[in-house]
């Protein structure tokens, strides 16, 4: 296997639409510019996560516009740019239109879009920016709300592309992507995005490595442009009651050996000191995975990752869950759960409810995500503010290192049709997008106008976006900096605020746990500290498939998950080990070979 996060300088990135996948590794990743990156709190995100996952959901004046371009591509000021393809004067990746140009598209929204008064989709301060500094007004044929998986959102659009009635610009996700392409409906953008994405998008677009843009890559051509998130920021990691670890004279993990240790002696030995024997080890969920008490990280430790295409030493693609590190782990599990050191109910507790169980102070180690502090870890800090949780890296069942396994975090993709006019549009807006978030020109103001403010998240209302991958981490990096030279004016203001709510922590302020949150993720000993590790060692493991559903998993993925998690959660339990050899065979003969073929047959041809 090959675990390495690739990553690309300057130079990369422009190329790599020449060179696909397959260019060298440069080393770590980073974000060059490191002033105006105000993005969204993760705290936000988390809790939006949580209040989504709890309703059973799927997730200040007049705007100054960005004025100027990355890495001084050009001026957003000066006349209108040539028509696509020209070879007159320069290119401007922010170039305004003369005369203003109109395109069409759709959207699908949910029920956290909110607008100030006066404004809906169609009318917002990003319609109006984007007609002010980009001369394009944006149309959409229709609106539609419900954006999860087999939603209102995906049959519309499902509709749009069978009878054939699509917009320019077109939001698919990868089946419907794959389907457009196969029709040959769509502009290669190959060229496009060479020519108009800024130097700063194309850094953006690889900072998660080169796996997002593959994606949208057909045979040498780029299809579409996605809309990136942040892989590192899903790695799992342990979180440990530190002040019961310290209490009871234990030693940071380095093996899993030593994690089963912490979790016996949290166990069996009194870990709160109320003379009881209430206290459990581990914590999980029903669901087996997640980003709060799930088991991928223990998984990992076995070098087993589930749902994960991965290489075996052939070199060939196998599907994680069936390979025999699975069984290994498994039956760790499972000894762990007869000798009472996993919590006995986990069968029936959702997330929610194993969130509830750290609240109450008798659980003390989990796997997890970056965010837990900001939930469910704060409730355990305001029910007893003794409670310690410290975030460690994975540790390993063997003398191999343990690899955090991460998936491809790409929100969707964004088409254009063969016919559009001004297929450049799309990467102008995505261009303003990430200058105005994150670029050397933006302002506090600005960002605040177009980004989250008043109580509205007005970045959803832009129609084409994509995110950097190492905005959390480098929150992290500068408030550390920060904190050890004693130097905050180079802080954003998001970095600002965040640091603000630790330090309140820091002085021991009343009513200052949530300052505990923001400083156990972000300040100097937070969980990014965790994420950078892995990001410095090259270890997240990326998913080898970041194709289009394969026909069988249309068919079939849905059944074979849902006998995964009934089959392993038996093992666990106590169930006989050998069901997981009866697992395999089933999972083969239901589909598993069928969708190993088309994977490895997608792999050749990638």
């Amino acid at each position: 296997m090959n675990p390495k996060i690739v990553s690309f300088s300057g130079e990369d990135a422009s190329s790599y639409t020449n060179n696909r996948m397959d260019h060298p590794n440069k080393g770590r990743m980073t974000m060059k510019r490191k002033k105006g990156k105000y993005g969204l709190s993760v705290a936000l995100i988390a809790i939006l996560l949580f209040v989504s996952a709890c309703s059973g959901g799927g997730g200040a004046g007049e705007p100054e516009g960005a004025e100027g371009t990355p890495n001084g591509t050009g001026n957003a000021e000066k006349p209108a740019e040539t028509p696509a393809g020209s070879e007159e004067g320069p290119i401007d990746p922010l170039g305004k239109y003369d005369p203003p140009i109109e395109i069409t598209s759709v959207r699908i929204v949910n029920d956290t879009f909110k607008y100030p008064e006066g404004d809906d989709i169609g009318n917002n301060v990003w319609t109006r920016t984007l007609q002010e500094k980009l001369g394009i007004n944006v149309k959409y044929d229709w609106v539609v709300s419900g954006d999860g998986p087999g939603g209102q959102g995906e049959q519309k659009m499902n509709v749009s592309i069978a009878s054939g009635d699509l917009p320019d610009f077109i939001p698919v996700n990868a089946k419907q992507l794959k389907q457009l392409v196969e029709a040959d409906l769509l502009m290669d953008l190959t060229d496009v995005y060479d020519k108009y994405a800024s130097d700063f998008t194309k850094e953006i677009m690889l900072q998660d490595g080169p796996n997002a843009l593959a994606s949208a890559t057909f045979g040498g051509k780029l299809m579409a442009i996605p809309n990136t998130g942040s892989a590192m920021d899903g790695a799992m990691m342990i979180w440990i009651r530190d002040d019961w670890r310290k209490k009871l004279n234990l030693p940071v993990p380095q093996t899993l050996d030593d994690v089963i240790a912490i979790a016996e002696a949290f166990t069996t030995q009194d870990p709160d000191g109320n003379g009881q024997a209430d206290t459990i080890g581990m914590s999980l969920n029903k669901d087996l995975y997640g980003g709060y008490a799930g088991i991928d990280g223990f998984l990992n430790a076995f070098h087993a990752y589930p749902r994960q295409w991965i290489k075996d030493d052939s070199g060939k693609l196998v599907f994680g869950s069936v390979q025999p590190e699975m069984r290994q782990a498994l039956q760790k599990l499972q000894e762990m759960f007869k000798n009472g050191l996993l919590d006995r109910e986990f069968g029936v507790k959702d997330q929610g409810k194993a969130a509830e169980f750290a609240a109450s102070g008798k659980v003390g180690l989990h796997f997890g995500q970056m965010w837990n502090p900001l939930w469910p870890l704060v409730d355990s800090k305001k029910n007893d503010p003794a409670a310690e949780w410290q975030s460690y890296p994975l540790v390993s069942a063997d003398a191999e290192p343990a690899l955090p396994r991460v998936g491809l975090t790409v929100g969707g993709y964004y088409a254009v049709l063969k016919e559009a006019k001004h297929p450049e549009a799309l990467l102008k807006i995505i261009n303003l997008f990430t200058e105005t978030g994150w670029g050397e020109s933006t302002t506090p103001d600005n960002y605040a106008a177009h980004f989250t403010s008043d109580g509205f998240e007005k970045h959803k209302y832009i129609p084409f976006q994509t995110w950097p991958a190492r905005k959390n981490l480098d929150i992290h990096l500068h408030i550390t900096e920060a904190m050890n030279s004693g130097d905050f004016s180079k802080l954003n203001p998001e970095e600002q605020n965040n640091f603000q709510q630790i330090d309140a922590f820091l002085k021991g302020e009343a009513g200052s746990e949530i300052g505990w949150a923001y400083n156990q993720v972000f300040g100097k000993e937070g969980s990014f500290k965790v994420i950078n590790q892995y990001v410095n060692d090259g270890s997240l493991l990326q998913n080898e498939f970041f194709g289009a559903p394969t026909p069988t998993m249309v068919d079939k993925d849905a059944t074979l998950q849902k006998m995964e998690l009934e089959v392993f959660t038996k093992i666990i339990l106590g169930d006989p080990i050998e069901l997981f050899d009866k697992f395999v065979e089933d999972w083969k003969k239901l589909g598993g070979d069928a969708m190993t073929q088309e994977v490895n047959d997608w792999y050749a041809n990638k």
